[in-house]
This record gives structure tokens, C-alpha cells and sequence, in this order.
């Protein structure tokens, strides 16, 4: 058996799991959000600033960047393994992918819940 360090999860069954359910949140999150621009037809910085203001929009909105994080890693993950079969130029891909996805999250993290 081959164990493997750099997916997300612990077992393929994990990773698929977490794939979905991060699926299934950033759905969820983008439904919400088109039905809000929907309904709102006359949106000004205001209500969106409110909106975003409270605790459970930011809950939803850090979910949402979570599972997008997840998602785009395990993602990326199953693309790198499969397609560079060079072990230094996948493992330099991979890294960057880290790293963004990283930098990515802490700045959406940093802008939600910033001052």
C-alpha cells in the first residue's frame, strides 16, 4: 500500500468526502449571494456593508472561503498527480498551489474579519 503525504485527507474516500460537502457549501454560498443581488436590484454600499456586518453572514462568508480553500486543494491535488509525472516539477507546482491557496485564505480571512 502507497501512502500517500500530500492529499488532503487521509484515504481517497476522505478527500472525495470533502469535496462534496465543500461543493455542496460553496453552492449553497453562491445561491444565497445571487439571490441577494436579485432582490436587492437597487444595492448600495450600505446594505452591503450590513450585510456583511453580521456574524452570521461572516460564519457563512469564512465557511465558504474554507471550503473553497479545500476544494481548490484537493482539486489541484488530483490535477498535479495525474497530469506532471515529473516528481520535482510536480512537487514545485504543488507547492505554489499551497502557498497561494494560503495567502489566498488569509487575506479573505484578513478582509472579512478585519477592522
Amino acid at each position: 500500500m502507497v501512502t500517500n503525504i500530500t492529499n488532503l485527507g487521509r484515504s481517497g474516500l476522505s478527500d472525495w468526502l470533502i469535496q462534496r460537502v465543500s461543493a455542496v457549501i460553496l453552492a449553497l454560498y453562491t445561491v444565497f449571494i445571487v439571490a441577494y443581488l436579485l432582490f436587492n436590484p437597487g444595492l448600495d454600499y450600505v446594505t452591503w456593508s450590513q450585510l456583511f456586518a453580521q456574524t452570521w453572514m461572516r460564519i457563512f462568508s469564512l465557511l465558504a472561503f474554507i471550503s473553497l480553500a479545500a476544494h481548490a486543494w484537493i482539486g489541484l491535488w488530483t490535477v498535479t498527480t495525474d497530469y506532471l509525472k515529473s516528481t520535482p516539477v510536480r512537487l514545485v507546482a504543488q507547492v505554489v498551489i499551497i502557498l497561494a491557496v494560503f495567502v489566498f485564505l488569509v487575506w479573505g480571512i484578513q478582509v472579512l474579519w478585519g477592522a
